[in-house]
């Protein structure tokens, strides 16, 4: 044990040169504790059990440079799993934080990757960074598993190539994301050792067998780079050459059937610098020097990779006619290029305080951040928020379900097969029974309980399921299953509808208007349109708004047999009169009348083409009214008022505008307010003001005041409008 406490004194020194405030006693705590629960256990090079965590505790400190906590952590990670030790002791001795990363661990040690599908590879990555909910615990198991490569070599052949396929196709991407691409490319290529031995000793020996060739090149090349740039009076720039590492040879050499020899950027140079615009004259002077090979540029400081990687990269053809890549960065860009997430909070506890967030962007974008928290509370509520809108659950055989947030098994009935959501009568959650509306977490083991005899989904779980593929096969099964209910559920719907419009369900389907309606909506029967109605295909509030011209012929043939045009009836009731041609007044006729003042009624505005009656007002002259507007109803008409109602029409030639109202009901979203302004302009009507407003319920109210010459274009509009997406009803309103 002497040569542990020399690795764990190796270990304190490392933490001490980045952050000597560290809580060492709780450190050496850690470590005592973990070797005693490890007491007696071996590793399979028949080393301490100990060693492991300890070795993963250095990878932590020297390679990420973590917090007090993830130290601890790395120290105690196997103690749960692989010791009497449990969450609750941890906790008490420790703290909850540090316990809750030590389970984090542990529970991603669980998951078995079983599958090798693409996709489910891709789930399994997504579903390991939204489990665990502070980040250090992906970085602690990177480590962890980092460590256990190192070290493959004592591992039979079989768990070698199993080990090393789960590093390639999960933890190395999670690196990747992450943007740790010192850590990404040693997984990779302790990976590809294992998976293509051969391929790999190929590589190394060819690398080898030019070394001294490469070492002499780079050499030459850094003192070019750095004499020119010193002389450029570009102070403190940092040059140096590496050779692409074997994974990236491998992956180029195999995917785009090259030779070693072909591989164009296999020597690589960076050059580090201060300041944004020192990488841009670094880059003119490395043109100046070199050759640069055209279509080889890439500019990832003015547009950033989607992990905020920023560097700017160019090849280049040397004077021997070797082609080499150049990527110039500052100093704060290769931090992040080299440890990605670990380096934010690698600057915060090198001094420097809070530092300026906006530089970090692309942590916020990355994860909820905590604006103007030190260092150590900026870690502690570090979480992963990239797949807030998705859920990842286990089959009971292991494979990973994709899910939308907040989904229930209902959801996850449906995804694995229609027949399953449809004899579902119950379901279990990690081995329990649960609620119908339970909402699934990430990592939950789901199973399905089925019956042959299962009445089939109830029209509430179109309500609970929260994905549009489960809502569409419950309704796809009560349109197959439910006929007659849906009809009277239907027709139900419908007629209320109807009657909201002011019209009668039996007005509507007369004989000589069925026809004409049933080819308007596309359906053989009145049954077929109450029964896509009843199962959700279709709303009766759509339904409706298409056969609003319908709906107002109606209500306008109705108002024309309750109040004959007043020419008939005055030549009925006084043949022997001579008729008056009254002169039209803003194109309205106003009967016995002429030269009276005119206007229109507010609330109902009509327009040319509408049915009107005309009220005398007090002092302001003749109020015209639409036929349909409630103030003008007969049956709210007083008998004092009897007289003031007058019979008026519209002049046969206006060419006058008229002002008139319209409302667009409609579901609320990003755009529709620009679609609505859209038809309005291609159909050159004026707006005379528009309000917007949304309803707590998720839909759009939309008021329009607008100038038409009659009703014929106002109509136009009201049907261009309900074409729009979303919009559920165009309204005039009146009263």
């Amino acid at each position: 044990m002497t040569h542990m406490e020399e690795r764990y004194l190796k270990l304190e020194e490392t933490i001490r040169s980045y952050n000597p405030a560290a809580n060492f006693a709780q450190i050496r705590q850690a470590y005592e504790f973990a070797a005693a629960a490890h007491e007696g256990q071996k590793r399979k090079d028949g080393s301490p059990f100990v060693s492991h965590p300890l070795a993963v505790a250095q990878i932590v400190a020297e390679e990420l440079h973590l917090d007090s906590e993830s130290i601890m952590a790395a120290l105690l990670h196997d103690t749960i799993e692989d010791t009497s030790a449990t969450h609750e002791e941890v906790s008490k001795m420790f703290s909850p934080t540090v316990a809750d990363l030590v389970e984090g661990v542990s529970k991603l040690t669980r998951v078995q990757f079983t599958s090798k599908a693409e996709e489910q590879m891709e789930n399994l990555r997504k579903m390991l960074l939204a489990m665990s909910k502070d980040i250090r615990v992906i970085l602690v198991k990177i480590s962890d598993r980092l460590h256990n490569m190192r070290t493959m070599e004592y591992q039979t052949p079989a768990k070698q190539k199993q080990k090393s396929f789960e590093t390639m196709e999960i933890y190395a991407p999670i690196a990747h994301r992450l943007g740790m691409q010192r850590m990404k490319w040693e997984l990779e290529d302790l990976s590809l050792k294992y998976l293509d031995p051969i391929g790999y000793d190929e590589i190394i020996q060819a690398l080898e067998a030019k070394t001294a060739e490469y070492d002499d090149f780079m050499q030459l090349i850094d003192k070019q780079i750095i004499t020119r740039v010193e002389e450029a009076g570009i102070h403190g720039a940092i040059v140096y050459g590496r050779l692409k590492h074997p994974y990236s040879i491998y992956r180029k050499m195999y995917t785009q059937n090259k030779s070693i020899n072909e591989v164009f950027d296999l020597i690589a140079f960076r050059v580090i610098v201060d300041t944004v615009a020192d990488c841009y004259n670094v880059l003119g002077i490395v043109h100046d020097l070199y050759k640069p090979i055209l279509g080889r540029f890439k500019d990832y400081i003015g547009t950033p990779k989607p992990n905020m990687y920023q560097s700017l990269h160019t090849t280049v053809m040397g004077q021997s006619g070797t082609p080499f890549e150049v990527q110039i960065r500052t100093r704060e860009m290769h931090e992040i290029a080299e440890y990605g997430i670990a380096a934010h909070w690698k600057y915060k506890q090198n001094g420097r305080g809070a530092g300026d967030e906006n530089s970090y962007e692309w942590v916020r974008r990355l994860l909820e951040n905590q604006e103007g928290a030190d260092a150590e509370d900026f870690i502690h509520s570090l979480k992963v928020d990239m797949f807030a809108d998705e859920v990842f659950v286990f089959t009971p055989m292991g494979d990973v379900i994709n899910l939308p947030s907040g989904a229930t098994p209902i959801d996850y009935a449906y995804t694995i097969h229609s027949a399953v959501g449809n004899r579902m009568v119950g379901a279990k959650v990690n081995g329990r029974i649960v609620q119908y509306d339970y909402q699934l977490r990430n990592g939950d083991v789901v199973e399905v309980l089925t019956s042959q005899s299962a009445r089939g989904p109830s029209r509430d779980w179109i309500k609970i399921a929260r994905s549009s593929e489960a809502r569409s096969k419950i309704r796809q099964w009560f349109k197959r299953e439910r006929r007659d209910e849906n009809i009277a559920a239907g027709r139900a719907s419908f007629e209320s509808e109807l009657k909201r419009s002011g019209v009668t369900i039996k007005e509507l389907t007369a004989e000589e208007n069925l026809p004409h309606i049933l080819k308007k909506l596309s359906y053989g029967s009145l049954d077929d349109m109450y029964a896509a109605i009843g199962y959700g295909g279709v709303t009766a509030l759509k339904i409706v708004g298409r056969l609003r011209e319908d709906i107002q012929r109606i209500i306008q043939k109705r108002q024309a047999e309750a109040n004959p045009p007043a020419a008939e009836q005055t030549k009925t009731e006084q043949p022997n009169k001579p008729a008056v041609r009254a002169k039209a007044v803003q194109g309205i006729i106003v009967e016995g009348m002429s030269n009276c003042l005119v206007k229109f009624a507010k609330c109902c505005t009509p327009v040319p083409g509408d049915a009107i009656v005309g009220f005398t007002t007090r002092g302001y002259g003749i109020s015209v009214h639409r036929c349909d507007c409630p103030n003008a109803a007969p049956e709210r008409r007083t008998k004092e008022e009897e007289g003031r109602w007058l019979r008026v029409s519209w002049a046969e030639h206006t060419e006058e505008a008229y002002r008139t109202t319209l409302q667009v009901t409609g579901k609320d979203r990003m755009g529709l307010l620009v679609d609505v302004s859209t038809v309005l302009s291609s159909t050159k009507t004026r707006v005379s003001s528009l309000n917007a407003r949304s309803t707590p319920d998720g839909f759009a109210l939309i008021d329009i005041e607008i100038d038409v010459p009659d009703h014929n274009q106002l109509q136009a509009v009201i049907r261009r409008l309900e074409q729009i997406s979303g919009v559920m009803r165009v309204t005039r309103p009146a009263g």
